[in-house]
């Protein structure tokens, strides 16, 4: 979980800038400074002020070494914003001409890694400063007032800005304006650089392991525990800490500290010390109540005292970031590359809301190299969401947690009780937790019920159900190789296993996911890990399911098959974000620690530990267990094989019927409604996002149900129909204005079938289908358990080619790296087959001929009519012709541009197998199967060979070949195959 769009901490930070908010960060100031700003004819002391108040404010300077005419000639050229004010996105009427006071222009921003459109106006102009107030969406503010001042030498520039939101307060405003403060402090670097014309020097890129060549392996290790012998180099657990900290008993703490407090406890908890040698590597979790960028893990390792060869961390902002630095560091221990990690990250919020001016928070590092970075750090939200406020988790969860009610089929009241009572549970357990933040346990009246301490937020949740922020809280994981741990003399009780470790993305935006309340990621994510763990959800004993809001848990728990209400296998661990803390990035940091100590305490049980980033959009799952795993450790990208159906078509601009798919109504801080915010369903399916403050709307919202309601919209107003709700209308207008996929995916096991799915026009490639092919591509050569793909069309036609009706629109089907159609310049890396049945023609063609083998039906028809139509083939076709065929039926085919049939290439040795009518893609797989069968590294050489051979000289042909193929030769896939052979059975490739 996070504070979504507007909370992300930009990534790009260099600098950690304190903003001076108070205990009561809603209240409003006076932003208010003076700068002395000095001509060359004279000097006065002209007050610069921002005309409005604002509750959250910040001043800033830099001393420049240049002249003030050269610093004014940059800081008024509005056209070269770009090169420095680092939230600069654009001018989307045109950089605006030297401005005087009363102007009015429009700058899109990017805050945060959120698009902000701002109106400003110019209220001060001088010589040398200008006061600018603006305007964005939802009622935001902000001002930024700066002056220059010259000195001896150099120019001093002064900035103070200030900034407001309505749906952005207390903690969240704070988060904003601190990032603001950071973003002006990097733009004043920058000026200043411009200024000198110089760069400012980038950190130096950590050494990529990876290169290295891999280590020797040692041999087996006993387990005492169970007798068996371990891979060395086998990921387990061996330490887990937390640190708690009350600012109002013993002053403050800042978030490093916390970490390594928590680190420290985790090696105590090891009853050892660190493995003395061994390449460590240190896994920092981003903190968001303090902005230390991509220096954090720097210095935590200083903090820390340790060496470590390695530093990674997790996205700026996404509460998947343990679980994704988790599985990334114990699938380097299980590679041989690491052999201790030590993981760890912490939160500040309740000692950052104590003080009343800027914390004292700033480290540098010793070392100066970037870490690695592992998961994404795309934006939350899209401009529809922004617009309509789906800008903070409370609100856009809310909206899913309606929809999720329409799922259940519950009335309103039947389902606040219900979430309250799942909620209540994790209260409960929270009082059990030492490390829970509160401790007091909650009934699910308390918690349903709004009051002065438990206020309304977004409808249905109170505060009770929301994730609490205001926490001091670290924790830390340390883990090793099996090796590593006996060498440390770590007793094995402590030893918890990592079975297996997965992620996968949702469709990234909320309001373009099909259905609101179906997150499947989270099942894809749960059926690799039960797979490669070879049990079953009624195997794990102990679970911690990411629980920022209900929803989280509800849908994760439907996904993986997991009671809500079991009391002998509750779904949390901690208390949840809510009751035990540990919020935004680091919570499943808390959570594995507190899994592994359930663990130990049931030895031989299983556990499952899952964690979400932004608004169930990007998810992480660990399984773990003090009994060593039947398979080697990995960490799998789930979302590869996962079905996608296809996203829906989101706009804030409609008019006309549409149906109240799901609704949230937000709530101010004195407990008043604010709006309503609708999500409603067109007959073709479009999601139409509306927000309305009509009174007669909000009243509508508080009275009765509003799902499946029928609406209508005219311009900005919406009227909502009479009568009861009707949540089975929703599901199944959901269902039926599902689209069908262009590009059909399926696999089965090893296999790839990737369908071209636009029968209507005859399979023909546009520019989003080209895209589609390109993902599906890179995807299948990712999958490291893919082996051959089969390429074919729907409809009872392969392909024909190029969409030429878009192309006419100007709309080419070229994607960015694999070229024309999706992949004629660049084919997948591993063997493809194509599946032909009716016309593969033009492009169709030239698909066929870019994959490695070819299946036809005996009646399909192949051909290359680009000259009849004054073009010519060169998305491969000719060349590929030339390469596979003599010169003269090249020619024959290129030239005339008349159809071939199937039967004659198969004769000319282009199409590997005829096939029946109908029966191409059968035939296709069982060659597809053939291949599978086969060591995956030898195939990939023996491809690589075939296609390399042509550009060998031939004195030089099998010494090329012999460095190809000579390493297959000591792979542990070519000792299994020996041995198979030997022991008279199926060979199990691992691919290394």
């Amino acid at each position: 979980m996070n504070l979504g769009t507007l909370l992300t901490l930009a990534a790009s930070v260099r600098r950690n800038m304190a903003v001076a908010v108070g205990a009561a960060p809603d209240v409003a100031r006076a932003a208010v400074a003076s700068f002395r700003i000095t001509s060359k004819q004279e000097t006065a002391h002209v007050p610069v002020a921002l005309s409005g108040e604002y509750a959250h404010t910040y001043t800033e300077s830099a001393s420049i070494a240049a002249a003030l005419d050269d610093v004014l000639t940059l800081m008024f050229d509005f056209s070269r914003y770009p090169e420095w004010f680092s939230v600069h996105a654009g001018w989307p009427d045109g950089p605006p001409a030297s401005p005087a006071t009363g102007d009015r222009f429009t700058q899109n921003a990017r805050v945060m890694g959120t698009p902000v459109r701002v109106t400003w106006i110019v209220t001060a102009r001088t010589r040398n400063g200008m006061v600018l107030e603006g305007s964005g969406p939802l009622g935001t503010r902000a001002g930024l007032a700066f002056s220059a001042v010259e000195r001896a030498g150099s120019t001093d520039l002064g900035v103070v800005g200030g900034f407001e939101s309505d749906a952005l307060k207390g903690p969240m405003g704070a988060m904003v304006a601190r990032a603001l403060h950071a973003a002006t402090a990097e733009s004043l670097q920058r000026l200043a650089a411009l200024v000198a014309g110089a760069t400012p020097a980038a950190a130096e890129s950590a050494p990529d392991r990876d290169d290295a060549p891999p280590r020797p392996k040692p041999g087996p290790v006993p387990h005492p525990v169970t007798g068996e012998l371990l891979d060395p180099w086998a990921p387990v657990i061996v330490g887990v800490g937390q640190s708690v900290h009350h600012p109002t008993a013993s002053g403050t703490v800042d978030p490093i500290t916390l970490a390594a407090q928590a680190v420290t406890a985790a090696i105590r908890d090891m009853d050892a010390a660190l493995p003395a040698s061994g390449a460590l590597g240190l896994f920092a979790v981003p903190t968001t109540s303090w902005a230390y960028g991509d220096t954090q893990a720097a210095i935590l390792a200083d903090v820390l005292g340790v060496e470590p060869v390695e530093l990674t961390q997790s996205a700026p902002l996404g509460g998947d970031g343990p679980l994704r630095l988790l599985n990334d560091a114990a699938a380097r221990i299980a590679a041989g590359r690491l052999d201790v990690a030590v993981l760890a990250g912490a939160e500040a919020f309740a000692s950052l809301a104590t003080l009343d001016g800027a914390p004292d928070w700033e480290r540098v590092p010793r070392q100066k190299a970037r870490p690695r970075a592992v998961g994404s750090d795309k934006p939350g939200t899209n401009a529809a969401e922004e617009a309509v406020g789906l800008l903070t988790p409370p609100v856009m969860y809310a909206l899913m947690e309606t929809a999720m009610r329409g799922r259940l089929a519950r009335d309103p009241g039947d389902h606040v009780t219900a979430i309250s009572q799942l909620w209540s549970r994790f209260a409960a357990a929270a009082k059990d937790n030492p490390y829970a933040w509160v401790r007091k346990g909650y009934t699910a009246p308390e918690i349903a019920q709004p009051s002065d301490t438990n206020r309304p937020i977004a409808a249905p949740y109170t505060k009770l159900m929301s994730a609490n922020l205001t926490v001091d809280q670290g924790a830390a994981v340390v883990l090793c190789s099996a090796a590593a741990a006996v060498e440390a003399g770590i007793t094995p009780e402590k030893w918890v296993f990592l079975h297996a470790g997965a992620h996968a993305d949702e469709e990234w935006y909320v309001s373009e996911r099909h259905d609101l309340a179906a997150v499947p990621a989270i099942g894809a994510v749960g059926d690799a890990l039960l797979t490669h763990a070879g049990v079953t959800v009624n195997d794990i004993e102990h679970v911690d399911l990411y629980s920022c809001f209900p929803f989280a848990v509800q849908a994760a728990a439907l996904e993986l098959g997991l009671p809500l209400d079991d009391p002998a296998r509750p779904l949390t661990c901690t208390g949840g974000l809510t009751f035990a803390g540990g919020p935004l990035n680091n919570y499943s940091t808390h959570g594995v620690a507190a899994l592994v100590q359930s663990l130990r305490a049931a030895p031989g049980s299983m556990g499952l530990v899952t964690a979400l980033g932004w608004f169930a959009t990007k998810h992480a799952g660990t399984v773990l267990s003090t009994a060593p795993p039947q398979r080697p450790f990995r960490d799998i990208d789930a979302g590869i094989r996962l079905h996608r159906t296809p996203s829906r078509t989101v706009t804030t601009e409609y008019v006309g019927p549409c149906v109240v798919e799901s609704y949230t109504m937000p709530f101010t801080a004195s407990g008043q409604p604010e709006a309503v915010i609708l999500s409603l369903l067109t007959a073709d399916g479009t999601r139409f996002l509306h927000r309305s403050v009509a009174p007669g709307v909000l009243a509508a919202a508080r009275e009765r149900d509003l799902l499946g309601v029928s609406a209508e919209v005219r311009g900005a107003d919406i009227t909502l129909a009479p009568g009861g709700p009707d949540a089975a209308r929703v599901r199944t207008l959901i269902a039926h204005t599902q689209r069908a996929p262009r590009l059909h995916i399926e696999w089965e096991g090893p296999l790839c079938v990737i369908t071209l799915n636009r029968p209507e026009v005859r399979n023909a490639i546009d520019l989003t289908m080209a895209l589609d092919i390109e993902r599906a591509l890179d995807a299948f050569d990712a999958d490291p358990e893919a082996r051959v793909a089969v390429l074919t069309g729907s409809g009872g036609e392969f392909c024909t080619g190029m969409d030429l009706k878009a192309a006419a629109r100007g709309e080419f089907p070229v994607a960015p790296q694999r070229g024309l159609l999706g992949m004629t310049r660049k084919p997948p890396a591993k063997p493809i087959i194509a599946a032909v049945e009716g016309h593969a023609l033009a492009g169709g063609f030239e698909l066929a001929l870019a994959c490695d083998l070819i299946v036809a039906a005996r009646d399909a028809v192949f051909g290359l009519p680009e000259p009849r139509r004054g073009l010519v083939a060169a998305a491969g076709g000719v060349l590929r012709l030339a390469r596979q065929l003599p010169r003269p039926m090249a020619l024959e085919i290129a030239l005339t541009g008349n159809p071939v049939p199937a039967s004659r290439l198969y004769e000319l040795g282009l199409i590997n197998f005829l096939s029946e009518p109908g029966e191409a893609l059968s035939r296709a797989s069982e060659l597809a199967a053939a291949i599978a069968a086969n060591a995956p590294l030898s195939v990939a050489v023996s491809k690589q060979i075939v296609d390399a051979t042509p550009d060998w000289p031939v004195a030089d042909a099998f010494d090329r070949q012999s460095e190809l193929a000579s390493p297959v030769t000591f792979t542990d896939d070519a000792a299994e195959g020996i041995r198979a052979f030997e022991e008279k059975r199926a060979p199990q490739w691992r691919g290394r």
